[in-house]
């Protein structure tokens, strides 16, 4: 259980409340930008809006497997966001993943060393335990995009 604790934390700090690794985190990043900042295009990078979205969409397609459901994800519609046309649609956005995120965690504290070392769904996804470290690495990747598009306009 205490690997679960662990890897749990892990999934927190980068999604809700740590500074350790990246000084800040999803949350941080994303509670004080206006809809129209999380919207804005620069150059030719994804926008704020759909790096939340993107990293929601596998926290949330994850946490199906981990309620019994099917792995019902893929790569290939993980950037297919609605159009995002005002504050209560991006308020809406940033609570669902916040909410999934924070569930997500409990599902992970809650799972077994033997849960962790089970194959997800197939073997060529690897374990559980792999897919959720995946999970908090691909976070910190587009975080890193995320604080330094939200740098780009907020300078602009």
């Amino acid at each position: 259980m205490e690997s679960a604790q662990k890897l749990a934390s892990r999934f927190r700090e980068v999604i809700l409340n740590g500074t350790w690794i990246a000084n800040t985190n999803y949350q941080d990043q994303l509670s004080n930008i206006t809809w129209q900042q999380a919207i804005t295009k620069v150059s030719s990078l994804n926008t704020i809006a759909l790096l939340a979205f993107h990293i929601n969409y596998y926290i949330a397609g994850v946490m199906n497997v981990f309620k019994g459901g099917n792995l019902e994800i893929h790569d290939k519609y993980s950037f297919d966001m609605p159009e995002i046309t005002s504050e209560n649609e991006w308020n809406k956005l940033l609570k669902t993943m916040m909410q999934n995120a924070e569930a997500f965690a409990k599902y992970v504290e809650e799972m077994s060393e033997e849960q962790l070392d089970n194959t997800f769904i197939d073997p060529k996804y690897g374990s559980y335990r792999r897919n959720i470290e995946a999970l908090i690495e691909h976070s910190y990747y587009h975080l890193g995009q995320v604080s330094l598009i939200k740098k780009m306009i907020l300078l602009s």
